[in-house]
């Protein structure tokens, strides 16, 4: 996992506006603020330094006020219980932060305070689903996603309500150091490793969640076997249960049909071998049964975005240290 020895702290600072919804603000405190020795520095401010109102809890009491946003590498601005205008001067400071090349993001009804500033102007953007329409009407320059859990714009990313923006949070991390590393962070949070931005707002498990119930063993049991060429036909059987029964909890419990969770969980750990190991893209793709190396080439570049050598060399350890 990247620490600060190997690479520069990334300062993250958080905008707690009033009213601020408790869980949207402590996902992102939670995810980089208790990662001891992480790669992450963390801040909180607000627009007047002193006790900040959390909506339904106590106050919480900020020091830090918006020059904070002068030195920030990503700002993270969550939700509010009731998203009206932001004061001028928070309009001001997070576009003077996005011009500087801070990366904006927002969790929940915060997309309305990154819309406000006009960093949405233009862009592909979402909230929680009861709030979509009204950020649609109201900054009708945004195009507005209503269904998927995040939005990733490259400097500007938004994500849909509460457990959303833990998602958005562990898409940070992949990006900024790997799968390797938001996986683990993922683990350390027991919580699902990855969910794309582009599923629905429902519960979805591409891999298998610490401590579920359901389908726990196949899904352990699919992850040792990623190499084999796995079907639906094969999993109902080690679960013993009926094609159309299997079908039915998959999409219960993970959101998706098996071959596309299958394809995740693949995908997700040729992520792990090409940031941990020295293995060729042809091994890669066997260990995590995807085919050739042409067909694995295809599919990650799809899904990824970019094609596995360069993946490899984006995240390769500065200090080499690999397993073979």
């Amino acid at each position: 996992m990247p620490g600060r020895t190997s690479r520069p702290s990334h300062h993250v600072v958080v905008l707690a506006l009033a009213d601020v919804l408790p869980l949207d603000l402590g996902i992102p405190l939670q995810v980089f603020g208790s990662w001891r020795d992480g790669p992450y520095e963390l801040t909180v401010c607000t627009e007047r330094p002193g006790l900040v109102p959390v909506h339904g809890s106590p106050a919480m009491s900020v020091q830090d006020g918006l020059t904070c946003l002068e030195s920030a590498d990503t700002v993270i601005v969550p939700g509010q219980a009731d998203p009206g205008p932001p004061p001028a001067a928070v309009r001001d400071a997070l576009a003077a932060a996005a011009a500087r090349g801070a990366r904006m993001v927002s969790i929940c009804t915060g997309a309305f305070v990154l819309a406000a500033a006009g960093l949405l102007d233009g862009r592909r953007a979402t909230t929680h689903w009861q709030y979509a329409a009204s950020l649609a009407r109201r900054y009708p320059r945004v195009t507005v996603e209503p269904k998927v859990l995040y939005v990733d714009e490259g400097e500007v990313l938004t994500s849909a309500g509460v457990a959303a923006g833990l998602d958005l949070c562990l898409h940070l991390i992949r990006r900024d150091f790997g799968a390797r590393a938001a996986n683990q962070r993922a683990r350390t949070l027991v919580t699902a490793p990855h969910r794309t931005g582009g599923q629905a707002q429902y519960i979805d498990l591409p891999v298998r969640p610490e401590g579920s119930g359901g389908l726990t063993q196949l899904y352990e049991w699919a992850l040792l076997n990623l190499h084999q060429p796995l079907t639906v036909d094969r999993m109902a059987r080690q679960a013993g249960m009926s094609r159309r029964t299997l079908i039915r909890r998959f999409n219960t419990e993970t959101g998706r049909p098996p071959m596309r969770w299958l394809l995740e969980a693949r995908l997700s750990h040729a992520r792990e071998l090409l940031e941990s190991t020295d293995l060729t893209v042809e091994a890669v793709a066997r260990r995590c049964g995807l085919g050739t190396s042409a067909n694995f080439r295809t599919l990650f570049k799809e899904h990824v975005g970019v094609p596995p050598s360069a993946y490899r060399d984006t995240f390769r350890p500065a200090t080499g240290d690999r397993s073979a």
